[in-house]
């Protein structure tokens, strides 16, 4: 599919350095951090590493020219085989584009590029007394243009929203190489359709994002982090809907049921009482430690409303730190108690969460599975966790027959597929249950009109 004369292009673009092609560098760009098993078929023909939006421009034009899939790809954290070339022509790797652009102080934005770490944005904005929120589980190697591209969440968004609520714009490159800008630092902005949303979760099939305006908002003042435990796990999630109601909105609700609570109990050597079905992990911050304390004593009396066995409240930030790294280890905790593991992303409307936690369980016991429950029980987002050993015979069957159960579960109560994971090719076969058949023809039509040759990410949504 690509010939040397279009490698020779490619190089001299980008530089030699910069173009992998062996069967072995290519075959570390064939898989990302998802279920889908590694296979040869998914191995890129080519994997180009652009330093600049124009470089990028130009590759794709080239692509587009020669009718080449690309497939744009950041540090590989996604869970859905959202970066997996399924179709080889070009991983477009996109690392290298680290540059923090400009921190503007006085409209609270900053523009980056798309291969800087969410981390590293987190760290550079709060120097300044700013706060960029969005918070996923792997933003220590999570990039913005990722987080953009799948629309991110993370545990704040309970309080502060997902990743969507804060890109003000962006920098395209569309398929056939040329580049657009969306929005911009104005607050309002009603120019023609909404291409920053648009682009927003448009999981690379659309254009390849290279930068992003984000907005920022001022760093709270103090936090902290209340732990509470429960007997009953639909006391739990029943908590964190009263508090909501009562309007004691904390940063982030964190909820892990028991299994994930022995998963960390063996991960890191602690002792959980027995009687304890459910963790909830509570950030609660402010413009004062008074306002801390009026919120820690609203959730106290709530929690005590529905029998919590036990609340604690970080005393030190190392406590905090303590409380965090717990909830941030959970997903590796978990993966380490069976030889394979397939973590799911459900959403449901916040009032269906103890309901759909309860049809999971169900699912669990018919299949006879092992499925850890957790996630942001504050915004609806449902992480089930299925646990297996793929070298028993039936055992993938079952898995997928279970995880088919889950996503209909998600949909009965009027929920979707996906609260931050995305589509990609993992959750593919589900989304006309989801959107319809109207539904589906819509999203064509607008791939169509972006990528008329299809060749960005195909195979992928859809």
């Amino acid at each position: 599919m690509i010939t040397e004369e279009i490698k020779l292009k490619v190089r001299d673009i980008v530089g030699s350095e910069n173009v992998l092609e062996s069967s072995v560098d290519c075959f570390g760009y064939s898989y990302d951090s998802s279920f889908v098993p590694m296979s040869a078929d998914n191995v890129p023909d080519l994997v180009v590493i652009p330093s600049t939006t124009e470089e990028i421009a130009a590759v794709m034009a080239i692509a587009h020219e020669h009718s080449i899939p690309v497939t744009p790809r950041g540090t590989a954290s996604g869970r859905t085989g959202g970066c997996i070339p399924v179709q080889g022509g070009i991983s477009l790797a996109l690392h290298r584009m680290t540059k923090i652009i400009e921190l503007d102080e006085r409209n609270m934005m900053i523009t980056v590029e798309a291969g800087v770490r969410t981390v590293d944005v987190y760290n550079f904005c709060a120097e300044k007394d700013l706060f960029f929120p969005p918070d996923p589980a792997s933003w220590k190697y999570s990039t913005i243009g990722g987080n953009v591209g799948e629309n991110a969440g993370g545990m704040r968004a309970v309080k502060y929203g997902v990743t969507s609520n804060y890109v003000m714009g962006l920098e395209v490159v569309l398929a056939d190489g040329s580049i657009i800008n969306t929005g911009g630092k104005a607050i309002k902005n009603v120019t023609g359709y909404n291409l920053t949303q648009l682009f927003t979760g448009s999981e690379g099939t659309l254009g390849v994002i290279t930068k992003a305006i984000l907005r920022l908002i001022p760093m709270p003042k103090v936090r902290n982090t209340m732990q509470l435990m429960f007997p009953s796990l639909d006391n739990a999630c029943n908590t964190i809907h009263k508090m909501l109601m009562s309007g004691a909105v904390p940063a982030a609700a964190e909820l892990m049921d028991r299994i994930s609570l022995q998963a960390v109990a063996r991960h890191r050597k602690l002792d959980i009482n027995p009687s304890i079905e459910a963790c909830v992990v509570v950030e609660i911050d402010g413009e004062s430690n008074e306002d801390l304390q009026k919120q820690a004593a609203k959730i106290d009396m709530i929690a005590n409303e529905f029998e919590v066995a036990e609340v604690r409240i970080a005393a030190s930030q190392q406590e905090v730190d303590e409380i965090w790294a717990i909830r941030r280890g959970l997903s590796s905790a978990i993966g380490a108690m069976a030889p394979n593991r397939l973590g799911e992303d459900i959403s449901v409307p916040r009032d269906a969460f103890p309901k759909t936690v309860r049809l999971i369980r169900k699912i669990a016991e018919k299949y006879n599975l092992t499925i850890a429950v957790y996630g942001h029980a504050g915004d609806g987002n449902i992480h089930p966790s299925v646990l297996c050993d793929l070298s028993k015979p039936g055992e993938e069957h079952k898995v997928h027959a279970a995880v088919d159960e889950i996503f209909d579960a998600a949909l009965s109560v009027g929920g979707t597929l996906s609260g931050e994971h995305g589509i990609g090719i993992t959750k593919r076969p589900h989304i006309a249950k989801a959107l319809g058949e109207s539904g589906i023809n819509a999203l064509k039509m607008v791939k169509q009109a972006f990528d008329p040759k299809g060749i960005l990410n195909p195979g992928k949504v859809w």
